[in-house]
């Protein structure tokens, strides 16, 4: 498939080397001149074990190239992914400017029907305002073109974010057509092949999950943290304790540590 990723950030540059290994043509969109004249020499900007060897495979053999043309990179993508990022403003709440702007960016270059799909962790209700973005751009144009808004929420983590893509536990689809529902389909076919690890939802329900999974594991690690801070003042060995809570299978190890962090883009 032909497609365009809006971003060569954590996101958006390990979705698109690792779409690309799976044979789809990929074009990596940035507004970061120097980032992008680094990718086109063979550099990543970022370090993340794997990547930089699918980086340069996969521009060697054509399939992964980077540009500052928006105009080209929309033209190219049948399927157009955002995935720039969403800082926290002073209040907490997610920073859109980004993603709307390529949205925008979207909605001025588009000539025949695209699939915008949001990569980036965005709160419920973005998608409407991609949408929105789009069709007020293709109005001030005078030429309305059909599209479809997808939820696509990424589940990376940093230092295993490239097995993560090309691995994943749940691919979430979150679209309001069956258009758009047959596209992704095609696009996640390689990783679904020996389980269907596919769940499709309406497009709220798929930022909704972004934000619930990352506040549950946010959870786990308050949980563990305020519960060392406990085992130290009563004489406790936490790491006793942790152990006998991971062998309960409705709880689990993971991230049952006290004082970890959390890599990748677990927080908005």
């Amino acid at each position: 498939m032909d497609l365009a990723i809006i971003g060569t950030g954590y996101v958006g540059l390990v979705t698109g080397a690792c779409l690309a290994e799976m044979g789809n043509h990929v074009v990596c969109l940035d507004i970061d001149k120097h980032k992008i004249d680094l990718l086109k020499r063979g550099g990543v900007p970022l370090h993340e074990p794997g990547l930089e060897s699918l980086v340069k495979h996969n521009s060697e053999v054509g399939r992964l190239k980077f540009t500052t043309d928006t105009a080209s990179a929309v033209s190219h993508g049948a399927l157009v992914l955002i995935g720039v990022g969403t800082p926290p403003e002073e209040d907490g709440s997610a920073d859109l400017r980004h993603v709307l702007a390529a949205a925008r960016s979207v909605g001025t270059h588009m000539t025949d029907y695209k699939v915008i799909v949001d990569k980036s962790t965005v709160p419920v209700g973005t998608a409407d305002k991609v949408r929105k973005s789009i069709r007020s751009e293709q109005e001030r144009r005078g030429t309305l073109v059909d599209f479809s808004v997808v939820s696509n929420p990424e589940f990376l983590k940093e230092g295993s974010a490239v097995d993560d893509f090309m691995r994943p536990d749940r691919i979430i689809i979150g679209a309001d057509d069956e258009r758009a529902v047959t596209l992704m389909r095609a696009l996640y076919a390689p990783f679904t092949r020996n389980h269907d690890r596919l769940q499709v939802m309406d497009v709220r329900s798929a930022e909704f999950t972004k934000y619930a999974a990352n506040a549950m594991l946010a959870t786990r690690i308050s949980f563990m943290n305020e519960l060392a801070l406990l085992a130290e003042r009563v004489g406790v060995d936490i790491e006793l304790v942790r152990r006998g809570l991971g062998s309960d299978p409705r709880i689990g190890t993971h991230f049952l540590y006290p004082g970890a962090g959390y890599g990748g883009s677990c927080f908005p």
